[in-house]
């Protein structure tokens, strides 16, 4: 018996030590965002900013009024509050125009006074970086890709990805892809392209789109007409593996077109607060803004705020200045600030830099052949036709615009992969990027890496691995970890070896399907050549789930995105159900417990990882409620363990 207590005691040990160790691969060590950035403030001198923005031409405001204000305090108003957009009255932001900034400058300040104005700005302009712009009017003009890209591609079963085109995006691989895809592809996650719109072009045609809004034309019609847009949502979600073109990031990610800037690649402010706020108010996971100015505005910042307590991960472009000050919205607290590097992994000549970058990715350089393949080195998508908007094309386009939708696509990589929370992403963004080659020798092998890269080059692969076999081990550990504080609390209640159902291979395979799925099974397909493209595995979404990341994460990827997170899923309701209907078969007892200790140890990790939001249930009781359903789980378990 002592020697019993003695082993007990060793596993128990040994088991505590490896869960301890797979939990702190999960949450430690990861590089947090930068602390350095500086929320939006309120602008003191409003006259002087005024001057230096040029706004004599201009005068406008915005101003965001508190949500309770009321239409008839509106109308007593000396101003004239004019509607951003037909959700202006919903999110109370209005722009007030004058005929000279004088006047504005005046009633900034009293309004910056009235306790019903949350903020007061100046509607200052956000662009598509110039030297973009001029980038991709040559590129249209004379590096068409169309022909090559659309010639048609006979099945070839054993090839993933089969897009013909896919060889030429070197910036795929950059960001670890397509290993990255035997983990997940983004299925049901929404990314918000908060940009000059999105049209669907042939090679976005198997890609799903959800409702947006156009914020310039105040209309439903999402279109876009200057081309900037489609390209950064073919990098985010370009329909993949089709026998056409080229791939995107998450191409079973849906796309959410908001149309902020116009034909000229430019637009309001008020109109991307509001882009923001719509976004987060019908169901994005992500948000992607390749546009910037150099000013803050309060509205924006208030926005990204909302957007994420509302669980959006926002992800915005550095700025294409080539200097030390990171462009708004990427500046901003809470928005993943993008750098932009080029085939051979250092940063462009183009790309900001400063302490709030927090990652890179490729940008792409259009001036320069590193690779040797005969083609640009910028990034390719297929997307409308700068200047004639009425022909499509597979074009290379440069800039921080085209690093963003790199990290916005991994970002709905991991969101799809069940970790939801923006805080959580980021962590997992940040900490699992890889350095680049000319830092490669460096000692550090973790944490921020200079104002350049900011945590370094994004890596999907890593990102994706980190959730898959770093949560599996720990959910599997933990439930082990259950498992075996059961049998030691039974054995301590005297009944001994006999007093309880004994483990067999049942109870084991249950464990591990509760608790971690079969979490090494993508690397196991990988090694034997059944990629995502080639086995009924990789094409049916639910499925890989279920078999690849446990079945708490399976079933709630079986929902649709906005029901995701259910407390009905991460909950004890599946143990305590098949126990009530399974309890009376004693061949069964063994499965139900090891399945129950399985789940518990699901909970718990989701608990300690504390990575998604449980639905309905307010954020303070999200652990609160992971704990308690793990050890009820826990103990329906031992009590059928019981003869």
């Amino acid at each position: 018996m002592k020697n019993h207590a003695i082993a007990r005691g060793a596993l128990l040990l040994s088991l505590s030590v490896a869960t301890a160790g797979a939990v702190w691969s999960w949450r430690g060590g990861a590089t947090r965002p930068s602390t350095s950035k500086l929320d939006a403030r309120p602008v003191e001198d409003v006259a002087a900013q005024a001057a230096a923005m040029d706004q004599a031409a201009n005068a406008t405001l915005i101003v965001d009024y508190r949500d309770d204000v009321t239409d008839a305090d509106l109308a007593a108003t000396p101003e004239i509050e004019q509607p951003v957009s037909r959700w202006s009255a919903e999110d109370r932001l209005y722009r007030i125009r004058f005929s000279s900034t004088r006047l504005a400058a005046e009633a900034a300040s009293r309004l910056s006074h009235d306790p019903r104005v949350e903020s007061v700005d100046w509607d200052t302009e956000a662009a598509i970086p110039p030297d973009e712009r001029r980038d991709e009017v040559a590129a249209a003009d004379d590096r068409s890709m169309q022909a090559e890209c659309s010639a048609p591609v006979a099945a070839d079963h054993e090839k993933f990805p089969s897009d013909p085109c896919y060889r030429y995006q070197w910036h795929m691989a950059q960001v670890g892809l397509p290993a990255a895809w035997r983990f997940g592809q983004g299925a049901g996650v929404i990314v918000a392209v908060i940009d000059t719109g999105v049209s669907r072009v042939p090679d976005l045609a198997g890609t799903t789109f959800v409702p947006g809004y156009n914020f310039v034309d105040d209309s439903d019609n999402a279109a876009d007409d200057h081309g900037h847009g489609t390209h950064v949502a073919g990098t985010i979600a370009q329909s993949t593996h089709n026998r056409l073109g080229v791939g995107g990031v998450a191409f079973k990610a849906s796309i959410m077109p908001l149309k902020v800037l116009s034909a000229r690649g430019s637009g309001s402010m008020a109109a991307i607060a509001q882009a923001i706020r719509f976004a987060a108010d019908h169901g994005a996971q992500v948000i992607n803004m390749s546009l910037g100015g150099p000013f803050p505005v309060s509205a924006i910042g208030s926005a990204v705020k909302y957007a994420r307590g509302k669980g959006v991960t926002i992800v915005a472009a550095a700025g294409n200045d080539g200097r030390g000050k990171v462009s708004y919205p990427a500046r901003y607290p809470g928005v993943i600030a993008v750098a932009a590097t080029q085939f051979d992994e250092t940063t462009t000549f183009y790309s900001n830099w400063g302490p709030q970058v927090d990652i890179a990715a490729p940008g792409g350089n259009v001036r320069v052949d590193q690779n040797g393949d005969g083609k640009p080195d910028g990034v390719l998508q297929n997307t409308i036709v700068p200047g004639n908007t009425s022909k499509t094309d597979y074009l290379w386009f440069m800039g921080t615009s085209m690093a963003s939708p790199h990290v916005a696509g991994v970002a709905a990589l991991i969101v799809g992969a069940g970790v939801t929370k923006p805080d959580a992403v980021e962590e997992v963004l940040l900490g699992t990027a890889r350095r680049p080659k000319a830092h490669a020798a460096d000692g550090a092998t973790s944490g921020r890496l200079d104002d350049h890269y900011g945590a370094g080059l994004v890596d999907a692969r890593a990102a994706l691995a980190k959730i898959r076999t770093g949560r599996g081990a720990g959910e599997l550990g933990l439930g082990g970890l259950m498992a075996l504080l059961g049998f030691t609390f039974l054995g301590r209640r005297g009944r001994g070896v006999g007093g309880f159902v004994r483990p067999g291979m049942g109870f084991i395979a249950a464990l591990v399907v509760g608790a971690s799925g079969l979490f090494v099974l993508p690397s196991l397909l990988s090694l034997i050549g059944m990629g995502p493209g080639t086995s009924w595995l990789g094409q049916a979404t639910g499925v890989t789930d279920l078999a690849t990341t446990g079945l708490l994460d399976g079933l709630d990827g079986l929902l649709p995105m906005p029901l995701r997170g259910s407390p009905l899923v991460w909950s004890a309701l599946l143990p305590v159900g098949l126990t009530a209907l399974l309890y009376g078969s004693g061949r069964l007892r063994g499965v139900l417990a090891g399945f129950g200790f399985g789940v518990s140890g699901a909970l718990l990790f989701a608990a300690i990882a504390s990575s998604f939001d449980v639905r309905i249930i307010p954020d303070v009781l999200d652990r609160p409620w992971l704990v308690a359903n793990a050890l009820m789980s826990a103990v329906v378990a031992a009590a059928v363990l019981r003869r």
